[in-house]
């Protein structure tokens, strides 16, 4: 993804920039991430923080991921918890 195109995506979706890293307002993000094929999902990430071509996530738990701007292709909102999905089938 270019860093025009990740910044975008990241203000979309509620993402506030800080001096140096994206921080979500309430609730957090998922990194879609793929390369040579093989692809990663990173979810709930809390904090990111772009350094020139590598994006480093943080989650909720504090796994920290380096992954190439590059393979990033989508970027999605989790729903924050006190929002409630609508399960399929029929109420």
């Amino acid at each position: 993804m270019k860093p025009e195109h990740f910044a975008a995506a990241l203000k979309q979706l509620g993402a506030k920039n800080t001096k140096d890293e994206w921080k979500l307002v309430e609730g957090a993000l998922t990194l879609y991430v793929a390369h040579d094929g093989v692809a990663l999902t990173v979810s709930r990430v809390e904090t990111i923080r772009v350094d020139g071509e590598l994006v480093v996530a943080k989650t909720h738990k504090g796994e920290v991921y380096s992954v190439a701007r590059e393979d990033v292709f989508a970027v999605q909102a989790d729903a924050s918890p006190g929002q409630t999905s609508r399960r399929a089938g029929f109420v």
